[in-house]
């Protein structure tokens, strides 16, 4: 039997508001302990920004910890269905160069589903020995 992305996504999607600044986005993820977060304008999903997002865009460029978080953050989302397979999800990974996707339930965000969380859980991409699961299953020491 298939995976689903349901069985392995992060439930609850933790997200920004467009104008919160860059620090306030940073303390969140720290807060949650996730990697990326949902910014969303006017009540509407805008995009997602990631912990590298952070330091490639703000911090590389000179921003300062009090300027919003939204332009930072990237658009056009790919998304999966949370009853699609989990090799479905790898597949848009893959094709699209990223390591998170929201995950849609009824056409809301349910969830988020990150490449660790798939290294984790999926049978089929799951070594114990690999050096992904190694990686993708290490808890932050700070």
């Amino acid at each position: 039997m298939d995976t689903k992305v349901r069985d392995v996504m992060t439930p609850g999607p933790i997200g920004v508001d467009y104008y919160q600044s860059i620090g306030e986005a940073a303390r969140t993820m720290r807060d949650w302990g996730v990697g990326a977060v949902l910014v969303v304008n006017d009540q509407a999903l805008y995009g997602l920004v990631t912990d590298r997002d952070l330091v490639v865009r703000a911090v590389a460029e000179a921003k300062g910890p009090d300027e919003a978080v939204g332009p930072l953050s990237t658009g056009d989302l790919i998304g999966v269905d949370v009853d699609a397979d989990t090799a479905e999800a790898a597949r848009l990974m893959r094709e699209n160069a990223v390591r998170r996707l929201p995950v849609i339930e009824n056409g809301q965000v349910a969830g988020m589903v990150s490449l660790g969380d798939l290294a984790m859980h999926d049978p089929a991409m799951h070594d114990p020995a690999s050096a992904l699961a190694a990686v993708a299953g290490a808890r932050a020491s700070r």
